[in-house]
């Protein structure tokens, strides 16, 4: 059956109002959870509620063309991306993008990223200390350049991280900052992102 023929179907049972309660159906089309609520000879009260994961974006080192990929994720699926800033930010008017601003300060962002965050969220960051506490909540965390931060190895790239900067603080070269984003870590980042979001089951 068809979500079309279930909602008809769902609706046609409780319309002669013999029996009252709750029925809740996802529909994965429509992206939301459906209540269907009757009392007595009271008609069927449809309502909606929304279930999907949210993408929080670690927005002040984010490139803007991941930025656009984002946005345009957001409109395509109707999921909720919000940017978190110390800075102004101008985004596109679409009710699913939002821009939070937060006080100037040292890791203010990451720690109201952290405070936000639910399990099963993503949040997009190139700070692997941020990725590793949304992971710990139960979110999942993916770098700009398309790598996807994981239980298995985010203790790894914590303990290369905090080895260069041992070693930067020890007056080592260790050949500068990452390299520009280029077109390929922007595919890269876009493939994930669509995986993620075709794995999820509310969208």
């Amino acid at each position: 059956m068809n979500n079309f023929g279930l909602l008809r179907s769902i609706g046609k049972i409780n319309k002669s109002g013999k029996e009252a309660g709750i029925i809740y159906v996802k529909v994965r089309f429509r992206r939301r959870a459906l209540f269907v609520l009757s009392w007595g000879n009271i008609p069927p009260v449809w309502e909606t509620k929304e279930l999907m994961m949210k993408i929080w974006v670690d927005a002040d080192a984010c490139p803007g063309v991941i930025k656009e990929i984002l946005f345009r994720a957001a409109k395509r699926t109707g999921i909720t991306v919000t940017l978190v800033a110390n800075h102004y930010l101008q985004t596109p008017k679409l009710r699913q993008i939002k821009f939070l601003k937060v006080p100037p300060g040292f890791d203010v962002a990451d720690d109201e990223i952290v405070k936000r965050v639910e399990a099963g969220d993503l949040v997009i960051t190139a700070d692997i200390p941020l990725a590793a506490e949304v992971i710990e909540k139960g979110a999942q965390a993916l770098n700009p350049r398309g790598e996807r931060y994981s239980s298995e190895n985010i203790r790894s790239l914590l303990s290369m991280r905090d080895f260069m900067d041992t070693m930067r603080s020890s007056g080592v070269d260790t050949g500068g900052g990452p390299a520009p984003l280029n077109l390929t870590d922007r595919q890269a980042f876009a493939n994930q992102l669509d995986r993620f979001l075709s794995a999820y089951p509310n969208n």
